[in-house]
């Protein structure tokens, strides 16, 4: 049995708690409002999820999402995040995040920021390019023809085989890229980020990726 924490409950997190509790994985599922505020939501999801405060969900998880916008990164508990691993679906967006300079340059990514505010935790990137709408029906069954394919890249390697389980559960292949540093090759605006593609198609795009500087 395994537990999907979840810290953010907006279209993203509320999606793949639906997409946990279907594919039988207890969710425990936050947000910055209060338990209180995801009454509807638990109720949705029904006996094998609950809600509770950011640091609840981290320490409940065996696999921990953390979901919200990134300018409140440094909100993350990391205390019951040590040891765990933590799945980063966050994008940079200047205009609701504001300018942040190691971003602007490329000198990191947002994974990398994440694991920066998390040194004990194994963060994975994942789920950070496609719609949230999608999560619950572009799904298959391992081995349909044209499965979509996501992008995942951590530096722990047993880490990123956890996550790409965690993928095949939910109806997709994962396309492994290696470290958090070539996380960039799916950010917003490269070929990869949005369209549904299969992996081959997926792999094809990251690897035609630009920075933002080159673009």
């Amino acid at each position: 049995m395994t537990t999907l924490g979840i810290i953010g409950a907006g279209n993203i997190g509320s999606q793949l708690a639906r997409l946990g509790v279907a594919n039988g994985y207890d969710v425990v599922v936050s947000n910055s409002r209060g338990p209180e505020t995801l009454h509807d939501l638990v109720a949705e999801l029904g006996p094998r999820a609950r809600a509770a405060l950011p640091a609840e969900a981290a320490a409940a998880g065996d696999l921990v999402v953390v979901t919200i916008p990134l300018h409140a990164i440094d909100t993350v508990p990391a205390e019951q995040l040590a040891g765990k691993i933590v799945i980063d679906t966050n994008n940079y967006y200047p205009q609701r995040d504001g300018n942040i300079a190691e971003l602007d340059d490329e000198r990191t990514t947002t994974a990398e920021l994440l694991q920066a505010r998390l040194p004990d935790a194994r963060v994975v990137k994942a789920f950070n390019h496609i719609y949230a709408a999608d999560l619950t029906t572009h799904g298959r069954p391992a081995g349909s023809e044209d499965r979509r394919a996501l992008v995942l890249a951590g530096d722990d390697a047993s880490a990123r085989d956890a996550v790409a389980a965690l993928l095949d559960d939910f109806g997709f292949d994962g396309l492994d890229l290696g470290p958090l540093s070539e996380g960039w090759r799916i950010q917003r605006d490269t070929p990869g980020y949005g369209p549904r593609m299969n992996e081959f198609e997926l792999r094809e795009a990251v690897s035609t990726a630009t920075r933002y500087r080159d673009m």
